[in-house]
């Protein structure tokens, strides 16, 4: 497998550097802005407090930003499970996309075939569970949509990439938009909670489900982001957690 990987290196990174076991996590962004050339100056840019470790172009070429063996800043404030503040045990990448403030649209064939070698290399190299390779909006759901509901996690699992349900997409449809009961609904946010999800805010409750359960929806039910929680949304948490 031959991946071409060019240096442009950051000097928004954290000393000293991280043991190989320490990494344990992959991250998925979009840069979110009109032009490649802005987002890589922003990446590398004292001022801006950001970078990653990857940076995946229009045209498939990828970046080197930040060495794996130092911790890149693109998590930022976040939490999977029982960790937190994710920069320090995981890889960024990011992959150039303008993102929903700028006409979001699709990822091209060059960037996914680059980001599947790349996933690949990660995942052998550092032995990455694939529970753990997760979009910003994941991770931060109350501030982040990235990689977004065009990212395609369903293609990436094909390839043994990503971990994704195993419910075919006629069964879903005949099960979205109906309510879940009381018991159901309760089970349904326990179980995100499982997977890996934050846990909604009691202070503001309402707000913080529909955002969390957005993030769900733009990784696993891509097709109707709109916050409530269904038995298609029930049912796939389920799926997704019958391996644990």
């Amino acid at each position: 497998m031959w991946l071409k990987i060019t240096n442009n290196y950051s000097p928004n990174f954290t000393l000293p550097k991280r043991r190989k076991s320490k990494i344990k996590f992959i991250i998925l962004h979009y840069t979110g802005m009109k032009n490649e050339s802005s987002a890589i100056k922003r990446l590398c840019s004292q001022k801006t407090n950001v970078s990653a470790h990857y940076f995946v172009k229009k045209n498939g070429d990828i970046i080197n930003l930040v060495p794996d063996s130092y911790e890149a800043w693109h998590a930022g404030k976040s939490k999977w499970k029982n960790t937190i503040s994710l920069n320090k045990s995981s890889i960024g990448i990011e992959i150039h996309n303008e993102g929903h403030e700028h006409k979001y649209k699709n990822f091209t064939p060059k960037q996914l075939k680059s980001l599947k070698k790349l996933l690949r290399k990660l995942i052998e190299k550092y032995k990455i569970n694939l529970n753990n390779i997760l979009g910003h909006s994941d991770i931060a759901p109350e501030r982040k949509k990235d990689p977004g509901e065009k990212f395609p996690w369903e293609e990436l699992a094909k390839s043994n990439l990503v971990k994704w349900h195993k419910i075919n997409h006629h069964t879903l449809k005949n099960l979205r938009l109906k309510k879940l009961d009381k018991k159901q609904e309760i089970i349904f946010i326990k179980n995100l909670n499982i997977y890996g999800y934050k846990k909604i805010e009691k202070l503001n409750y309402d707000k913080s489900k529909k955002l969390i359960v957005k993030a769900f929806q733009r990784h696993f039910r891509q097709s109707l982001i709109n916050g409530k929680s269904d038995y298609e949304c029930f049912m796939i948490i389920k799926n997704l957690l019958k391996p644990y």
